[in-house]
This record gives C-alpha cells, sequence and structure tokens, in this order.
C-alpha cells in the first residue's frame, strides 16, 4: 500500500468526487481514478460506491477512511522530524581541535557565524591531532584546528597563523616582571612541556631551541597532557614552561606570568583541516571568517591539501 494511493483515495472520500479530489491534488482525473482502483484491487474490498451522478463511501471504504487520515498525519509528522533534522544538520559545526593549537580567533569567529537556519550551534571535541584529523575523514568532525606537519594527505588545510613561544613563569620569579627575556640568559634547569603527542611540532621546536641555545633542561613531562595541568605545575614552582601563545591568548592562570621570548624562538604554524569536497554551509563560512582573521605573520596555506607526516 503506498502513500499516493492513500492520499488519492483520502481526498476522494472527502471530497465524494473524483473531478474536485483531482483539483485538490493537482493531477489529472483519471490518474486519481487509477490510483483509487490499484487501492481496492490490493485490499480485495470496495471502497467508493460510484454512479453517474455520485460517489458515496462503502462500509469498508469508510473504516479505512479513519485509519488513513491516521496514516498521513504521522507521514507528515514523520516528513517535518526529517526536515528539522536536516536543517540542524545544516545549521551545526563539529570542531576537533589540540588545545595548544586553538587560537582566540576561531572561539570568536564561532560567536559571530550564523546560517540560513538561525545562530550556528557549534560543538567543540578536544584530541590530538592524529585523531582528529581520522574524525574529519571519518565526516564525524567537520573542521579540525592542528599544527603543522599534520597528516593530512588529501585533505584541505587552511592556515591559521603561525604560533611564537612564550614562557610561563612563577608570578613571584625573578624574571618575572620583565617585559621580554631571553632564553639562554635563564639557563632554566627544568622545563614543563606536555606530552610529544599533545603537539609534537611544538614539543619538537622546544627541544630544537634548547639545543640550539646551548641548553639541557630536564624535562618535566605532565602525564594527562592537559594544558591546566602544566600552568599548576609551574606555578607550584615545578618549573618553567614555554607554550605556544595561544596559552596566554585563552588560559587565565593565577601564579603564573606569560614572558614573550626574544631571539629564536620556537613557532609553530597551525590550520584548519577540512574535506576537500565538502559543501557543508557552516564549514564553508567558518573557513571564510578564520581566513580573514589570520595575522600578518601567518602561513598563507590555503585551499591546499598537505602530504606531510607528523
Amino acid at each position: 500500500m503506498e502513500l499516493r494511493h492513500i492520499r488519492y483515495f483520502v481526498a476522494v472520500a472527502e471530497e465524494l468526487h473524483f473531478r474536485r479530489a483531482a483539483e485538490r491534488l493537482h493531477v489529472a482525473q483519471p490518474a486519481v481514478s487509477e490510483q483509487v482502483r490499484k487501492l481496492e484491487q490490493e485490499l480485495g474490498v470496495r471502497l467508493l460506491d460510484r454512479t453517474s451522478r455520485s460517489v458515496s463511501l462503502t462500509e469498508a471504504g469508510a473504516a479505512l477512511l479513519t485509519e488513513a487520515r491516521l496514516v498521513l498525519k504521522q507521514a507528515e509528522v514523520a516528513r517535518l522530524a526529517t526536515r528539522n533534522a536536516r536543517n540542524r544538520a545544516r545549521g551545526r559545526l563539529r570542531v576537533g581541535y589540540v588545545p595548544t593549537a586553538l587560537p582566540a580567533s576561531v572561539p570568536r569567529a564561532l560567536q559571530r557565524l550564523t546560517t540560513p537556519f538561525g545562530k550556528l550551534e557549534a560543538t567543540l571535541e578536544r584530541g590530538v591531532t592524529s585523531e582528529l584529523i581520522e574524525a574529519v575523514r571519518g565526516e564525524r568532525l567537520d573542521v579540525a584546528i592542528v599544527p603543522l606537519p599534520a597528516p593530512a594527505a588529501g585533505l584541505r588545510t587552511t592556515g591559521l597563523g603561525v604560533q611564537r613561544a612564550v614562557a610561563a613563569l612563577p608570578a613571584g620569579h625573578r624574571e618575572a616582571a620583565h617585559a621580554t627575556l631571553r632564553l639562554e640568559r635563564m639557563a632554566p634547569e627544568r622545563v614543563v612541556v606536555l606530552p610529544r603527542e599533545a603537539n609534537r611540532p611544538f614539543y619538537d621546536a622546544v627541544v630544537a631551541t634548547c639545543h640550539l641555545a646551548g641548553l639541557s633542561p630536564t624535562l618535566v613531562e605532565m602525564p594527562e597532557g592537559h594544558v591546566e595541568s602544566a600552568l599548576l605545575a609551574v606555578a607550584s614552582g615545578a618549573g618553567m614552561a614555554l607554550v605556544p601563545e595561544v596559552v596566554a591568548e585563552r588560559y587565565l592562570a593565577p601564579g603564573v606570568r606569560f614572558v614573550p621570548l626574544e631571539g629564536e624562538l620556537p613557532t609553530v604554524a597551525t590550520a584548519a583541516v577540512t574535506r576537500p569536497d565538502s559543501a557543508h554551509m557552516p564549514t564553508q563560512a567558518f573557513l571564510h571568517v578564520v581566513g580573514k582573521a589570520r595575522t600578518p605573520r601567518g602561513i598563507a596555506a590555503e585551499n591546499t591539501t598537505t602530504t606531510e607526516a607528523a
């Protein structure tokens, strides 16, 4: 039994006239007669008594009309539910991010974005680079904000800028009041870092910068991989930390002061990774907004693919 058969039958049963039913359905009258006939054949009963002057319901037709109206009503409920779910998907943006690679421009962009279906519904999920990129490939995320290089072969990378390192010092440290500092002048004995997996490019840049400065500090690695844990360790006197400047932009850390570094600095490019063929409107709007918000020293890699591996 097709919905079309039921819809045509209900129209005739309510109008008790084939021509008026056809006009109501915006179809030709023979099509209505044919669909009602097919329904009767399928059910094996006569639903309508027809004469040259009138149309009336049989007992079976009257019984079917009550149930047919419920079927059509439920079909409309299902149609509206499907359309609403589609519209919600069109107005939703799923963003994954590496905490130490998320510039402040991204949350600001999300606040400003709207869609034809209303205000953008954004969800954010933290993770490590490889997992987030695989989630983009598997369409579980729309965007991944990650440091470069990254294993993003075949995906689209939109540059968001270059992150420089800043020093995170205990507020009472003798160098904390300075406007800037040189790493080699401090010669730190211990440097608090997040696990390499949390941001491989930045971790490697920190190690290389210490080596170039002639330093061999003990790296105090935070097992949880959370930025908050690293800053708490700094405030507790575990050592200084070298962190991307996005950390200074986005985190309030009582007992910690962020001081820009001089000289050769660890720097890491960040990018938004998306599927290259995505026609998802929130994704396209997001890339447009963050692309315009890039800093002057931002990298120029937009609408490109990368084959680099972390």
